[in-house]
């Protein structure tokens, strides 16, 4: 499987984690900071479900996230005891619940309604089939769109939380929206957006690739 990441920050981040990754004790594996990773990303969902002065600690968790979700697989190339098969799968199922309570926590501490946080965990899930049917079919595993990508997200939140902090509203057409609904909509559209031209491309190139005779 080739790892595809064509992210912003992707070429930075790739020497930071390198350097990281050799200095790390020994006594620290690919699996804990994996697991950390996902502790951390639900720590994120309940502060956001608590709100008020737990939402400051968002912010140092979602840099914990990142540690863990980055540098695991990092770990296991430097050190050479990568596992593949199991690295992807564990990653990704553990992704997934982790962005499935994030939303959960939106909702619960009402800083976005069901309607949107719904409409976001369907387009979300869309792409990660999308990405992962394509991962399997082509061999090539996108990591990023449009130079976004899972850092830059991270980013995006911990800015959004600032600003939540500040006011949880903002205010478009001439009336109010939750700062997290407006956000999740922009989210919904770029996902969505991702999706079809992904499924298009890789549909196209599959189609070449095996033509009817």
């Amino acid at each position: 499987m080739e790892r595809l990441h064509t992210a912003i920050t992707a070429d930075a981040e790739k020497r930071l984690l390198v350097w990281i990754a050799t200095r790390l004790p020994a006594g620290v594996n690919s699996d804990h900071l994996t697991f950390m990773a996902a502790a951390a990303l639900a720590g994120v969902g309940a502060c956001f479900a608590a709100g008020g002065p737990a939402l400051p600690f968002a912010i140092p968790l979602l840099a914990l996230n990142w540690f863990g979700d980055s540098l695991d697989g990092t770990v296991a190339r430097v050190r050479r005891r990568e596992r593949p098969r199991y690295g992807y799968y564990v990653d990704h199922v553990l992704d997934a619940a982790g962005v499935g309570l994030l939303v959960v926590g939106f909702v619960i501490g009402g800083h976005m309604t069901p309607a949107v946080g719904l409409a976001f965990l369907a387009a979300y899930f869309l792409v990660v089939i999308e990405v992962s049917l394509a991962t399997t079919a082509l061999g090539t595993f996108r990591l990023a769109a449009w130079g976004v990508g899972p850092t830059e997200l991270r980013l995006a939140l911990a800015l959004g939380t600032l600003q939540l902090m500040r006011n949880e509203y903002i205010t478009f057409g001439g009336r109010q929206w939750l700062l997290f609904d407006g956000g999740g909509c922009v989210a919904i559209g770029g996902l969505l957006l991702t999706f079809i031209v992904s499924a298009l491309r890789n549909g196209i190139t599959l189609y070449g690739e095996e033509r009817l005779r």
